[in-house]
């Protein structure tokens, strides 16, 4: 199904009958709707209303006409949840769709009822020091290839074309210039303002959003708790779907 939603066409889907009581189900950076399609089909399994949007520049939603922040991002999402008059549902979010998440929590703690934050982002990775040895290397060679003879002495364009994250270098233009505003934000300073009953399903092994961010998490957001998927990584819901939905059922059941 196809909405207006400021100005963009969102793409998004429902699952159950529109009598039960709804679930927003959020996707993660460059995903769609298909990545959560499994979180949608045990929601709905057991009696809900999943409903899942493709966010504005991934999946078949329009992209933005300029780069947008997490803010733009949450205040899209409000319009959609008061447009679907889906005001107070559950929310379950994955990654990226846990900085949009905790945005719309901390702001307003009516707007969701129950939160389960699956492998979620949010908070600043610690920075080692190669990490910053190889982000000032960065800016560096970016400077001294505007001198040609340096440039074509060290082939330092070359090298530039492959540095940064695989999720930067797939993207272009303006979802490029978005990813660089959405990943840098922390919201840390948040996670205590929201009063939701929360849950927080991880993997062990996730690389991408480590485990002691969840714990970091579960310490700021008061009365929250975290279940561990050991030996999963940052799809813990994929990587050991029959526990992902053991733990999903227990926390959706206390209705």
């Amino acid at each position: 199904m196809q909405t207006e939603i400021n100005g963009i066409q969102i793409y998004y889907e429902r699952q159950g009958g529109s009598d039960k009581k709804k679930v927003l189900v959020l996707h993660g950076w460059g995903a769609s709707v298909d990545a959560v399609r499994p979180i949608m089909n045990q929601v709905e399994f057991l009696g809900y209303e999943a409903i899942a949007l493709d966010f504005p520049g991934m999946g078949k939603s329009e992209p933005p006409s300029t780069p947008w922040a997490v803010e733009d991002y949450a205040a899209l999402t409000r319009a959609f949840i008061e447009k679907l008059d889906i005001y107070g549902c559950d929310v379950i979010c994955h990654s990226f769709g846990g900085r949009v998440t905790i945005m719309l929590a901390s702001e307003d703690e009516n707007i969701f009822s129950r939160l389960i934050l699956v492998d979620a982002a949010g908070i600043r990775p610690k920075r080692t020091l190669s990490y910053y040895v190889r982000t000032y290397s960065y800016k560096l060679g970016k400077k001294l290839s505007r001198v040609a003879f340096l440039d074509k002495l060290f082939r330092i364009s070359e090298k530039q074309k492959n540095a940064g994250s695989a999720d930067y270098k797939a993207l272009s233009g303006v979802m490029r210039a978005t990813f660089v505003k959405v990943v840098n934000l922390d919201l840390k300073d948040r996670l205590s303002r929201i009063k939701n009953e929360t849950l927080l399903i991880w993997g062990s092994e996730d690389a991408d959003t480590p485990l002691y961010m969840a714990k970091q998490m579960e310490k700021s957001i008061k009365g929250s708790g975290l279940a561990v998927i050991e030996g999963a990584g940052h799809f813990s819901y994929a990587d050991n779907y029959p526990q992902f939905c053991a733990i999903l059922s227990a926390m959706l059941k206390q209705n």
